[in-house]
């Protein structure tokens, strides 16, 4: 005899002094693999719908744990994707729940030439994509993490007085003349370039209000054009002329956070693909044993 299998979630109701409608119900750090960008991405997916029938026991999660599963399927995710995927949370909860949210966190690996020689390797870059629909008006949101140096110019300045002294003094106690020979063998001295700048490992973090009608997820344009207007990404595998090359690109682009910040508006306001950008650059600092930091937004 077949017997039908109960169905807690169904058939039970709470009482009426616990019925409260909630915010958000579902799964979080469910593992699934996403195609983003032509790359294979181990994510951690959350997913939830709201419970909008203040009498229902719970919601029917292995619903959304199904249609999850079929982004893996995708060869290429996309916004219409998600926003199909969350129409079909709606549909499976469509005497429960109204609203309904997708949050995907993964990294995206991206093989980095070196600056001069042949060498290359890859960089990695935390990323958050964030859908949802409210009210039936869908929403979506991009953060990424992008890591570069930063060279103090404060520090810089102080370097190049101390230096300017060094100079000043060899010169007047004619340990030193004007030859072209003896400056350069001074030069070469390391007790003649007696201060350097401090660098320090920074973080862009980029938080997108995406566009609904792009065509694709721009995760490496954003990423290559943050890296553009930084000038100075970290690099991977090196060779000593290109450890040179990057020492001159710091050298080059001398910035405290707030200049950092400055240059990513420059480069995303008004973006094409964005609606509005929330911003935070963190210079870990190797003078102090504080960060700074400088926050900003647009149409946030």
């Amino acid at each position: 005899m077949n017997l039908a299998l109960p169905d807690i979630s169904a058939e039970s109701h709470l009482p009426k002094a616990y019925s409260y409608a909630l915010d958000w119900v579902g799964m979080e750090n469910i593992a699934l693999p996403i195609r983003l960008e032509n790359t294979l991405c181990q994510s951690q997916v959350n997913a939830y719908v709201s419970l909008d029938d203040p009498l229902a026991k719970g919601i029917h999660m292995s619903r959304l744990y199904t249609r999850l599963l079929e982004l893996s399927s995708i060869q290429n995710i996309n916004l219409a994707d998600l926003e199909l995927t969350l129409m079909d949370f709606l549909e499976s909860h469509h005497d429960l729940s109204k609203h309904a949210k997708i949050e995907i966190h993964s990294e995206l690996y991206i093989e980095r030439s070196a600056l001069i020689s042949n060498l290359s390797g890859w960089k990695s870059y935390p990323f958050m994509l964030s859908c949802q629909l409210l009210n039936d008006r869908f929403e979506a949101e991009l953060r990424v993490e992008i890591p570069y140096s930063s060279t103090c110019p404060c520090s810089a300045a102080l370097a190049r007085n101390i230096i300017q002294q060094r100079f000043e003094s060899a010169l007047q106690k004619q340990e030193i003349g004007l030859d072209q020979h003896e400056i350069l063998n001074w030069l070469s001295r390391t007790d003649a370039i007696a201060a350097t700048p401090h660098s320090q490992r920074s973080f862009a973090i980029l938080h997108f209000k995406l566009d609904r009608n792009i065509k694709h997820i721009p995760l490496i344009l954003f990423i290559n054009q943050a890296e553009q207007a930084l000038m100075t990404p970290v690099q991977t595998a090196v060779k000593r002329i290109d450890e040179q090359a990057f020492a001159i690109a710091n050298g080059q682009n001398l910035m405290f956070c707030e200049d950092a910040l400055r240059r990513l508006y420059g480069t995303f306001i008004h973006h094409h693909s964005i609606k509005a950008f929330n911003f935070k650059v963190i210079h870990a600092e190797s003078l102090h044993a504080h960060d700074a930091v400088a926050q900003g937004s647009w149409q946030w």
